[in-house]
């Protein structure tokens, strides 16, 4: 399979942008790499531009897209595709969901196996897996580190436009 990526420049820092070719698989925080041109990376910048300028962002599924979503591809074992699936329709916008309350809500007894899965999410943001906290209100981890974590749910309570720090997205086409 071949894998393309492209870099969004976010007010956050550079965000790497995975695709097969036709589905969202990847979106993480990272360092710039040279960018390929998809259709699917075109809706992804602006999702990212919608999501930056606090706009509320719930337009990608898993599976068939209607217009105006993306298709998401994250890779995982039946178990986490379960667990990515419900955060990608159940946490909105600006909200919290614990551990537990998302276990439940796929069936499983334990909070930490959905750890596991959450901590796993290869599309960071669009499966908001920062949405996600412990039973006791407190954040838990992030991949991308506690601050940030903190920083996106504070944001989303009050979303304003962020800045852009790195300047516009570059296209150059080159399949990883």
């Amino acid at each position: 399979m071949t894998l393309y990526t492209a870099t969004y420049n976010s007010p956050l820092g550079p965000i790497i942008i995975e695709s097969d070719g036709e589905a969202l698989t990847g979106l993480r925080f990272g360092e710039e790499k040279t960018p390929a041109t998809l259709p699917v990376f075109d809706e992804v910048i602006r999702w990212l531009d919608d999501y930056f300028a606090g706009k509320q962002t719930e337009n990608a599924v898993m599976g068939a897209k209607k217009d105006g979503q993306i298709t998401v591809l994250p890779r995982g074992t039946m178990f986490q595709q379960r667990v990515l699936q419900a955060l990608l329709t159940i946490i909105l916008y600006g909200e919290t969901l614990s551990y537990g309350e998302i276990a439940q809500m796929v069936g499983c007894r334990s909070a930490q196996a959905v750890g596991q899965a959450v901590g796993a999410n290869p599309i960071a943001l669009i499966i908001p897996c920062h949405r996600v906290i412990t039973a006791h209100g407190k954040l838990g981890g992030y991949a991308y580190g506690i601050e940030l974590k903190r920083h996106l749910l504070e944001w989303e309570k009050s979303p304003r436009p962020l800045p852009h720090k790195g300047g516009a997205f570059r296209s150059i086409a080159s399949p990883q």
